[in-house]
């Protein structure tokens, strides 16, 4: 098991979290963008009145893409579990 192997085990590992946290973090980050943009506008600068629809957001976004997410996080398991006998031997 070489140190090349572990590095690039420890990549895929990153990239596949980033790709599965991506659409809850992007509609989060959408939502709190138009939820910031209507409180500046009307000046109601209230801080706990931005984390509702963010929370709703992100909820809505894992009851949609939750199938994706799983299968992304079940595809690199499976590789991973496939793979074994690379690690021990």
């Amino acid at each position: 098991m070489s140190s090349d192997f572990i590095i690039g085990l420890a990549g895929q590992a990153v990239y596949t979290v980033l790709k599965a946290s991506a659409p809850m973090l992007v509609l989060g980050l959408i939502v709190g963008l138009f939820v910031s943009i209507i409180q500046a506008t009307t000046q109601i600068q209230e801080q706990t009145l931005a984390f509702i629809p963010k929370i709703i957001a992100v909820l809505l976004s894992l009851l949609l893409f939750g199938p994706w997410i799983l299968n992304t996080l079940v595809d690199f398991t499976y590789n991973l579990l496939n793979n074994l006998h690379k690690f021990i031997g």
